[in-house]
């Protein structure tokens, strides 16, 4: 199992005991050599003592897994950050009730760009209201979903 694949169902656990879900596992190298990032969130976001508290519980049993059997690594946790993408079910089931800004590959109706509330999600489409009239986007037709923020 990859390492990214067997940290994730290992700390799983451990991250949802503390109230908070793990969103993504990232193994890569950076300027500093081998990062383990765990993404992590929860309802309202989440703040630095929360990140500091995921490290901590993560930390010792990621020691004894060893999931780099051996290998150096550098461990972050980090919140997913507002402009990361909204691709998952598990992606689309935290921000129901949150504005997004969809982009599509082709124009749906006469635009390829939405910016609506997410009212629902299933595996063939999502549906947004914009200004009070639901709009339902093919999965497959979207290029990029994100949280929408307003300057």
């Amino acid at each position: 199992m990859a390492v990214k694949e067997n940290v994730e169902k290992f700390i799983t656990p451990i991250v949802n005991k503390l109230g908070i879900e793990v969103v993504e596992v990232a193994y890569e190298k950076k300027n500093n050599g081998m990062n383990l990032t765990i993404y992590i969130d929860k309802k309202g976001g989440v703040s630095l003592d929360d990140c500091e508290m995921v490290h901590h519980a993560i930390d010792e049993p990621l020691d004894e897994l060893d999931p780099t059997s051996g290998k150096p690594y550098t461990l972050n946790v980090s919140s997913p950050g507002l402009d990361r993408p909204i691709v998952t079910d598990k992606d689309y089931e935290r921000n129901v009730g949150e504005t997004l800004e969809i982009n599509t590959f082709k124009k749906v109706g006469t635009s390829k760009k939405f910016v609506g509330v997410l009212v629902g999600y299933d595996q063939d489409g999502v549906t947004i209201d914009v200004k009070g009239k639901p709009v339902t986007l093919d999965r497959k037709l979207i290029s990029k979903a994100t949280k929408y923020i307003e300057f």
